[in-house]
């Protein structure tokens, strides 16, 4: 995961080069939203294994009962990506402290306001 979250860094920082120039800010929190939910989604894939999946996200917070839940769900990757479960164990900060970027942050930085 530490080397497609790399190559994600390295594609974003080219995409923002080239678009981060523009001034309209509406589109840049919905891919960034769409980008961790995307990351989550990966690492739910990676973990595999119902009792990994409920093991991983206990060690990130999340509570037993909720963890069960969503592990055991039968719904696709993509919807689970979004549960309460895994945003409360994934959390935004945990998802940078991986090597995920924001592109809201990049955007902000080309623009100078951060």
């Amino acid at each position: 995961m530490a080397y497609r979250l790399h190559q994600l860094a390295q594609y974003v920082r080219g995409w923002m080069g080239y678009f981060g120039i523009s001034q309209y800010y509406r589109p840049i929190p919905e891919v960034d939203e769409w980008l961790r939910r995307r990351v989550r989604m990966c690492y739910w894939k990676q973990w595999r294994r119902a009792r990994t999946k409920v093991r991983h996200l206990l060690a990130l917070g999340t509570d037993l009962r909720s963890a069960i839940r969503t592990a055991l769900s039968r719904k696709g990757y993509w919807h689970r990506a979004c549960t309460l479960a895994t945003r409360v164990g994934m959390t935004n900060e945990w998802l940078k402290q991986q090597g995920l970027i924001s592109i809201r942050a990049l955007w902000m930085k080309a623009l100078g306001y951060a």
